[in-house]
Order: structure tokens, then C-alpha cells, then sequence
């Protein structure tokens, strides 16, 4: 599987629609695409998602979770905005993820999109799985996870950069790993727990970083994914 030019999605965390085309506008060239998650989609809708990226690939983050006939449903619903990846939760069972695989390929569309599973969310560590009753190293859930994910017909996974490395050996080349949790220098963590540079992720193996503060927090955000390309040795378009 090929490598992608620009592998900065930037997560465009804004409620406001006209706010968020603004900023998107400013980014084009800049990123590899957008991400817009449940916040943008249940204040705004999908029409306002697909209007949004204003053609830019667009990472659809909904985690769905539910039985599986529901999720089939959703996806094919989903399928309609044209994104270039849609997430669901790997915890809602292998049979949840097969029902979504078969709905994709039935939806078709000009690009088929990719279906990535969340394994543990990069805000979690050990204490929290504890206190919800999984017990072992995040390290582990989410190799069990990545595994069930593969098994099941996805394209790929989103999960920390602290796991990349040893993913990529175990899941190979062909599995997309995208990778939240990117933080430059001193940056404030925010919500994150396991976090990681830009180049030093892209080196363990991600296909896609998903940056969001760092960039839409700066003074300039399109010079601020320029400077993170630049980091990872790869230029703007």
C-alpha cells in the first residue's frame, strides 16, 4: 500500500460551520485532508460535513458502536458523504465489523471508503481500562483489538503512536494505522495521555496523523502543517 503524500489529517474541532469552512479553506494544500467528528455531525449534519471539506478527504470520526444491523445501516448512510475513512469502536465485536465491512462494499461510491476500527482511545491508560473492567497493559488490548479488526475486514485502525511500532511488524504494510495523539515540543497535552512527534510516528510506521491543537491553535495554521511536513521530510502540494 502506498504511502500518502501528506499524511496530516487535521481535525477541524469547531462546532460553528461557517467557522470551520473558513478554516478548511485556509488549509487547502497544506493537509492531506480533514477530520470532523461527532461534535461538527450531530450540531450540523451531513450535508454541512460533505460542504465543509470542500472537497479536501475527509476522515468521518463517528465511533459508531452499536448491534450490528444498526452500524450496517449507519455505514451505508455514511457512505453518502463520500468520506475517505469512517471509524467504529473494534469493542462492538468481530460481528458488528463484518456487518460494516459488507455494507461499505455494498454502498459503493466513486471511492470505496476505508473502515477504521478505534482500539483504545489515546485519552485512556491502564487505571481507566481497570475501572472499566479490562484488566492488562493498553498495550495489549489494543493488539487484541488491531488483531479481531484485521480479522474482520477492515481497512485499517486509529491507535496511539506508542503502539505503532509494534503493530506495524505484527499487521504488516498493507493495514492503514492512523494516529492521533501529536504533539510538538511543550505543547500542552489536553485530553491525551500517549502522545508522540510527528516524525518520530511517521518513522514507527503511521500511514496518517491526525493533528488537530497544534494546528488550529497556531497564529498560522496552514504554516503550521507546512512545519510539520517539513518535519517529516515531506513538502506541500
Amino acid at each position: 500500500m502506498s504511502k500518502p503524500a501528506n499524511p496530516i489529517l487535521c481535525a477541524i474541532d469547531l462546532a460553528d460551520p461557517a467557522k470551520a469552512k473558513a478554516l478548511v479553506r485556509t488549509l487547502k494544500g497544506a493537509v492531506g485532508g480533514i477530520k470532523l467528528g461527532l461534535e461538527f455531525f450531530t450540531a450540523n449534519g451531513p450535508r454541512a460535513v460533505k460542504d465543509t471539506a470542500q472537497g479536501l478527504p475527509l476522515f468521518l470520526d463517528l465511533k459508531l458502536h452499536d448491534i450490528p444491523n444498526t452500524v450496517a445501516g449507519a455505514v451505508r448512510a455514511a457512505a453518502a458523504i463520500e468520506p475517505l475513512f469512517l471509524t467504529l469502536h473494534c469493542a462492538g465485536g468481530g460481528a458488528m465489523m463484518k456487518a460494516a465491512t459488507e455494507a461499505a462494499k455494498q454502498a459503493g461510491g466513486k471511492t470505496r471508503m476505508k473502515l477504521l476500527g478505534v482500539t483504545v482511545l489515546t485519552s485512556l491508560d491502564e487505571g481507566d481500562l481497570e475501572s472499566v473492567g479490562q484488566k492488562g497493559p493498553v498495550a495489549e488490548q489494543v493488539k487484541r483489538l488491531a488483531r479481531l479488526a484485521r480479522a474482520s475486514g477492515l481497512d485499517g485502525i486509529v491507535c496511539s503512536p506508542h503502539e505503532v511500532e509494534e503493530l506495524r511488524r505484527e499487521l504488516g504494510e498493507d493495514f492503514l494505522l492512523v494516529v492521533p495523539g501529536i504533539r510538538i515540543g511543550s505543547l500542552a497535552l489536553g485530553d491525551q495521555k500517549r502522545v508522540m512527534g510527528p516524525r518520530d510516528a511517521v518513522a514507527a510506521g503511521a500511514d496518517y496523523l491526525v493533528i488537530g491543537r497544534p494546528i488550529t491553535g497556531s497564529p498560522s495554521p496552514p504554516a503550521a502543517a507546512r512545519a510539520m511536513l517539513a518535519e517529516i521530510g515531506k513538502a506541500a502540494t
